[in-house]
């Protein structure tokens, strides 16, 4: 009698095992490995056999003889979703958005297929998680009642199939991935081998018929897209939503774009027509009439443009174990700034708790506010509130040099647009400005200045 044969499967990561572990040694997930049945397992051997027997032999060719793709793209109907896209919709391009619950991921698919459906273009939206009447609702509140949007509340991918191929279709939104499930798949919705199969045959959609597919994928406790990793890979592009969802301003980050740059930001405002493009980020993510001790301003690059945001930090005594926690700012780099000032300035911080938050719920990641976090630091230990009129930019290094950032002529010309009338910055800029800028290139002279 054939001994029976059992593989345990990660839910996070793919990965598979011939014994079940409590700890995932490939992502180090815990309590995420699954026991496959023996028909899960006879299915992948035949779709691993039968993909590899269908691979046809394709002979290789010189580069310089290869054409180039004709890359034609069509507007959203947002200009925020466009820039984040690389200027527009691909055909035959796949999307994956992710985003926490509730920041506004099925709004926004909901308002730009109610767009292009304006524009006389065919749209299919398929929800398993809605039903049809509650997105009628939403769609009231949109305005996204138009004839050719069609609405398919569906989890069976082969009713989705079956509806693409009756229709011609020219966008197709899925929400979500993880509720859609495949009977030629033996496991359940959302599972490791359901999100690869069906993210396999919509890619097959897309690129076979050049239709335009946005899914929507759900997030793990830690923020990444849940299921496999091999589903960003699969992918063409992949979208993070950012923000708070208390606050009515959204981020829209690119990650991965395989027909355009990954650093573009597109920023949308909650409110109650939806989620719209932001019209001007004058004053979004910051209060220049209500600065007190503990803050100070800079200005990162998110993409192409110039952002103002206020840096917030509280320095108070430590009773016990000092405390360090930021939010949107990396904790590592906190402490590599608390180290720095402590060794260079002879600050105690080591006694005190430190806490650092970036307004508006954005994630900064451009080390240009480096400056303005020292400032805020100092600032909340010295209880001595900053000029409301100043600007702190400069990337610190761990001797305690400032050191230049990009574009800095770009910056400048925002904060004077801004109303901005003094930038501490690490070298004198190159083209004339309105602006009285006082050059530090040590962060010691940061602390004279102030």
């Amino acid at each position: 009698m054939a001994k029976k044969k059992t593989i345990f499967e990660c839910q996070s990561c793919g990965f598979q095992s011939p014994r079940w572990m409590g700890k995932c040694t490939s992502c180090n997930e815990w309590e995420s490995m699954v026991e496959l049945s023996t028909d899960q397992i006879k299915f992948l051997k035949e779709m691993s056999s039968s993909s590899s027997s269908s691979t046809a032999i394709s002979k290789a060719k010189p580069i310089t003889q290869i054409e180039e793709d004709n890359i034609t793209r069509f507007t959203s109907g947002s200009i925020e979703l466009d820039l984040v896209l690389g200027g527009g919709i691909v055909p035959g391009s796949l999307t994956l958005i992710g985003g926490s619950p509730g920041v506004g991921k099925s709004t926004l698919l909901l308002k730009i297929a109610g767009n292009l459906a304006r524009e006389k273009k065919k749209v299919l939206y398929v929800s398993g998680e809605e039903s049809a009447g509650q997105i009628k609702l939403r769609a009231n509140r949109l305005d996204a009642n138009h004839d050719n949007l069609y609405l398919l509340p569906e989890i069976s991918l082969n009713a989705v199939i079956g509806e693409i191929n009756n229709q011609s279709y020219e966008l197709i939104v899925i929400d979500s991935i993880q509720t859609l499930y495949s009977d030629d798949t033996p496991s359940a919705p959302g599972s490791v081998t359901q999100v690869r199969t069906i993210t396999f045959e919509l890619m097959r959609i897309a690129k076979s018929l050049h239709i335009p597919i946005f899914i929507i994928g759900h997030i793990t406790k830690d923020g990444s897209i849940a299921g496999p990793r091999v589903l960003e890979h699969m992918v063409d592009t992949v979208l993070y939503f950012e923000g708070d969802t208390n606050s009515e301003l959204r981020l829209l980050r690119g990650f991965k774009n395989r027909f355009g740059a990954t650093n573009e930001v597109g920023i949308f405002e909650m409110n109650k027509e939806g989620l719209n493009d932001a019209k001007s980020m004058a004053g979004k993510f910051f209060d220049k009439d209500k600065l007190q001790s503990g803050s100070a301003l800079t200005v990162i690059m998110e993409g192409s443009r110039p952002i103002i945001i206020e840096v917030q930090a509280l320095v108070s005594e430590s009773y016990g174990h000092a405390k360090r926690s930021s939010t949107g700012f990396d904790n590592n780099r906190l402490g590599m700034l608390l180290a720095l000032l402590e060794k260079k300035l002879d600050l105690p911080l080591g006694t005190y708790d430190v806490f650092i938050n970036i307004s508006g719920g954005i994630k900064v990641n451009d080390p240009s506010a480096d400056l303005a976090i020292i400032a805020a630091i100092l600032s909340s230990y010295r209880n001595r509130e900053l000029s409301s009129d100043s600007i702190f930019l400069g990337e610190v290094s761990l001797t305690g040099e400032i050191r230049e950032v990009s574009g800095l002529t770009q910056r400048l010309k925002e904060i004077e647009t801004q109303g901005f009338k003094k930038a501490v910055i690490p070298n004198t800029p190159q083209e004339k400005t309105n602006i009285k800028c006082f050059v530090a290139d040590e962060v010691a002279k940061v602390v004279e200045w102030m």
